[in-house]
């Protein structure tokens, strides 16, 4: 018990969310337990910035434009122009990524279909607005229907990691960072275009006549919406005793350092 406490100790955050996701979702034939959800939850809780290479005060005043955004070996948190996300690892059945976001900065509704996910605001300040379906039609070109608000307000870090499934908890939703803030993600299984699990952007048109509620509708993801990419320069993740992917593994560690 001692030798297991004593290695315990040594690992890294992002290394024991790495371990406890590969313990809960790699699995096909089994959904995740309450307690494994609450779990992975109690992990993304202890997380800060830096956990995963970001320093959420830097400022890049003073730094050549030519290197933007890396100062002093982290990722500068306040020097982001656009939306950033940086890839942690992703297998088939999860993905560990962190979008950081400029002031202002807009991620459009958008669903997870079939998908869990935890998400943990490291830092700063961002407007959340959420729908689950009540009713939603998928025989026409586009999808559509009525979903019911479950989120219309403001996060502030520090604050605990939110947990929404495939049907509750708000699978739709959209983030308008209100200052520079970074977001941890979990998704559980990966979006993919190929298994039929893409991402789906839609409007909303609130009904008048029924407060909370909306009509959402397909969208092309809208033009002015760009992510660009950044590596990852927190803790190394070990990967060697993967049981998801071997082609996915060896993209996810070469793409560690070049997205």
């Amino acid at each position: 018990m001692e030798f297991c406490t004593t290695i315990m100790e040594k690992k890294t955050k992002i290394q024991l969310l790495y371990d406890a996701c590969r313990s809960v979702f790699s699995r096909d034939d089994r959904l995740p337990t309450f307690q494994q959800i609450q779990w992975l939850k109690s992990i993304l809780d202890l997380f800060e910035a830096v956990d995963v290479g970001i320093d959420e005060f830097c400022s890049l005043h003073g730094f050549p434009a030519s290197s933007p955004r890396l100062v002093n070996g982290l990722f500068c948190g306040q020097g982001v122009s656009e939306i950033t996300y940086i890839h942690v690892h992703e297998c088939n059945y999860f993905s560990i990524g962190i979008f950081c976001f400029p002031a202002g900065g807009v991620f459009p509704l958008h669903d997870h279909p079939g998908m869990t996910v935890l998400s943990k605001l490291l830092y700063g300040s961002m407007y959340v607005k959420a729908y689950d379906w009540v009713k939603v039609d998928h025989s026409g070109h586009r999808t559509r229907g009525v979903g019911c608000r479950v989120m219309n307000g403001i996060q502030n870090a520090p604050c605990e990691a939110s947990i929404l499934f495939a049907r509750s908890g708000g699978n739709i939703h959209s983030f308008t960072a209100i200052t520079p803030c970074a977001v941890l993600d979990v998704l559980s299984p990966p979006y993919s275009q190929d298994l039929t699990r893409p991402s789906t952007y839609f409007s909303d048109l609130q009904i008048p006549s029924l407060p909370g509620y909306a009509m959402l509708e397909e969208i092309d993801m809208p033009d002015d919406f760009v992510v660009s990419g950044s590596p990852y320069l927190g803790p190394p993740v070990n990967t060697k005793e993967d049981l998801c992917n071997s082609v996915d593994i060896e993209q996810g560690n070469s793409s560690d350092q070049s997205n």
